[in-house]
C-alpha cells in the first residue's frame, strides 16, 4: 500500500480495507474555505482511488460539526476565494471548492458520510456527495446559501434534487431552512440515525460489510451506479455488459461462487 498522503487539516486512518477521513478543524467548525480541507479531501480521495486494497472511505468531522461549509467571516471581508472581481471569484470557485466536488464524483470506492453534527451549506452538499449517509440524532443540516444572498456554488443544486426530488430540493434551496436529523431521515437524506457515541462504530460496521465483498465488484458497482445516473437505459445496459464480462473472468467471482455453494465466507484477492 502506498504511503498515506500528508494532510494539513484532516486525519486519514486505515484499518484493513476501510479508510477513515476525519476533518480536524473544530476551531472553525470544519469550514471548507479558509482551511486546507478541500485540498486534504482531494488528496485523500486520489490516494484511495490509487490504493486497490481500500474498498470504502468514511468521512466525518472531529468536534461539534461535520462541516459548516464556507467561512462566513471571509465572505464578510471578501477574502480568500471570495476576493476579487466576478471573474476572479469564478476562477476561485472552479479551482477551489469545485475541485472537491469533481474529486468526490470521481471517487472509485463507496463513500460513507458519518454526519456527527451540523452539516451546513457546502458541508451539507459534501455529505450529499457521498453514497451513504449516517447521522447522529443531534445532527442538523441545511442548503442555506440563499440566507447569505448566494447560491450553491459547489454542485449542490445537481446533487440535492437527485436525492429528494426537484420539488423538495427547491423548497430547501429557496427557503434556506435548517432541518433536524429526523426530518432529514424521513426525506431519505440519511440512511440511518445513531446515538452520537455509536455513529462512528456503525459507519465502520457498514463499511466492513461492504469491504467484505469482492473488491473489484465493489468498485465496478460503484462506477455503474454513477454512470446509470447520467445515461439512458441502453447505455447503462452496455456498461453493465462490459463490467459483467470483466467480473465473470475474475478469480474473485469464481471464489464467490465456490464460497456460496460450500456455505463458507469468501476469501477474496482483488483479482
Amino acid at each position: 500500500m502506498k504511503n498515506l498522503p500528508a494532510l494539513k487539516d484532516a486525519i486519514l486512518e486505515v484499518s484493513g480495507p476501510v479508510a477513515l477521513l476525519s476533518f480536524n478543524r473544530d476551531d472553525v467548525r470544519n469550514a471548507l474555505t479558509g482551511t486546507a480541507l478541500v485540498e486534504d479531501i482531494v488528496q485523500a480521495v486520489a490516494w484511495v482511488n490509487a490504493s486497490p486494497a481500500i474498498s470504502v472511505l468514511i468521512l466525518t468531522g472531529n468536534g461539534a460539526a461535520f462541516s459548516a461549509g464556507g467561512n462566513i467571516k471571509q465572505m464578510q471581508a471578501r477574502e480568500g476565494i471570495f476576493a476579487g472581481s466576478a471573474l476572479a471569484i469564478e476562477e476561485n470557485y472552479r479551482h477551489g471548492i469545485q475541485r472537491l466536488t469533481l474529486a468526490m464524483a470521481a471517487a472509485e470506492v463507496p463513500l460513507i458520510a458519518a454526519v456527527n453534527g451540523a452539516a451546513v451549506g457546502a458541508g451539507f452538499d459534501l455529505a450529499c456527495m457521498c453514497d451513504l449517509r449516517l447521522a447522529s440524532h443531534g445532527a442538523v443540516c441545511g442548503e442555506t446559501f440563499i440566507n447569505l444572498g448566494i447560491i450553491p456554488g459547489d454542485g449542490g443544486a445537481w446533487y440535492l434534487q437527485r436525492l429528494v426530488g426537484y420539488q423538495r430540493a427547491a423548497e430547501l434551496t429557496l427557503t434556506g431552512r435548517m432541518i433536524g436529523a429526523e426530518e432529514a431521515f424521513a426525506l431519505g437524506l440519511f440512511l440511518e440515525l445513531c446515538d452520537p457515541d455509536a455513529l462512528l462504530s456503525r459507519a465502520r460496521e457498514l463499511a466492513a460489510t461492504i469491504a467484505a465483498k469482492p473488491p473489484q465488484a465493489v468498485r465496478l458497482a460503484k462506477r455503474l451506479l454513477g454512470l446509470a445516473r447520467n445515461h439512458d437505459l441502453p447505455a447503462t445496459l452496455a456498461f453493465s455488459a462490459a463490467f459483467q464480462g470483466m467480473l465473470h473472468q475474475s478469480d474473485d467471482h469464481l471464489e464467490a461462487v465456490n464460497a456460496f455453494l460450500e456455505k463458507r465466507p469468501g476469501r477474496f484477492s482483488g483479482r
